[in-house]
């Protein structure tokens, strides 16, 4: 399979967006119930996507702990869309916001610059070094803070403030995706081969990004809430540059020891791993906060820049 430089195959849904978007709201409720019986009677079956999933889970998390002005300022935001000359890349409410930066992926020749800006690949085998990974500004890190110093900019034409939003909402998703922040020289996990329960053909990066994310999101007890204030506290601190060594740090501790069953800097499997239940039950705890702590983050700087 081809991949995209951002990690992503070339040609999947994570270019069609608006086709996924475009199913009535009670497939979408099917969709969300079938994920759910999927994870009682098939525990490693595939189920949707990471790829849309998991921003839009971010993004709700953050809409729910915004304040109403930020809300309403977003809300006018939005109908500048037609402005950005993406009608096939819909921008309807946060969920659609969320997405939008993969969607306009398939459009190459218009938006190919920007696909280098969804991930960092420090290398979890040697010290923390987000500076050679990010040198030409190039990287999620350094795009969350343009894109977020653009839209805080109130003299830019609303088109390019909601075009800045619909960046900043989506690299915050990514950045908290460990295999975004840190790999072994593998493209984020996409050259690690998995076996994922039954199923062949997967890699690490997959697995993160949708088959682990699936049951993660999708379990109980809900995960897009109101936090309180107290949670939010011990939450929403930092910066993306800390985001990018936490999350680094989590794909170090985390992600590669469960995959290769030991030492993550050890020699490079040369046939795929086997990711069981065990290691599924290890690490989808890891993927919901980090989900939960996009969301909270997120929603401290649209306050910031929406107020």
């Amino acid at each position: 399979m081809e991949y995209s430089r951002n990690h992503h195959p070339v040609g999947t849904t994570r270019d069609c967006y608006f086709d996924l978007h475009a199913v009535t709201n009670y497939g979408t409720r099917m969709k969300r119930l079938l994920i759910a019986l999927l994870a009682l009677v098939a525990p490693l079956a595939p189920a949707q996507a990471y790829w849309e999933y998991g921003h839009e889970t971010v993004a709700h998390i953050a809409q729910a702990n915004m304040s109403p002005k930020a809300r309403a300022n977003m809300q006018r935001l939005l109908r500048a869309a037609p402005m950005l000359g993406t009608p096939k890349c819909a921008m309807r409410n946060i969920a659609d916001v969320s997405v939008w930066a993969d969607c306009i992926k398939g459009d190459r020749r218009r938006w190919g610059y920007t696909n280098s800006w969804h991930y960092q690949n420090v290398d979890i085998c040697k010290p923390f070094d987000l500076k050679s990974a990010c040198a030409d500004g190039n990287c999620v890190s350094a795009q969350i803070d343009r894109n977020l110093a653009l839209l805080s900019n109130k003299a830019l034409p609303a088109h390019l403030r909601l075009q800045a939003l619909a960046f900043l909402v989506h690299f915050v998703g990514d950045i908290h995706q460990p295999l975004h922040a840190g790999d072994r020289a593998d493209r984020g996990g996409n050259d690690l081969k998995v076996i994922y329960g039954t199923l062949r053909g997967y890699n690490l990066h997959m697995v993160w990004d949708g088959l682990l994310a699936d049951r993660a999101l999708s379990a109980a007890p809900a995960i897009v809430r109101a936090f309180t204030p107290a949670e939010k506290a011990a939450i929403k601190q930092g910066n993306a540059q800390l985001w990018s060594q936490e999350n680094w740090a989590i794909s170090k501790e985390i992600v590669y020891p469960r995959a290769v069953d030991g030492d993550p800097c050890g020699a490079k499997p040369t046939a795929p791993v086997v990711i069981d239940e065990a290691d599924v039950a290890a690490s989808r705890a890891a993927l919901r906060q980090q989900v939960e702590r996009g969301g909270i983050r997120l929603a401290r700087l649209l306050d910031q820049a929406l107020r």
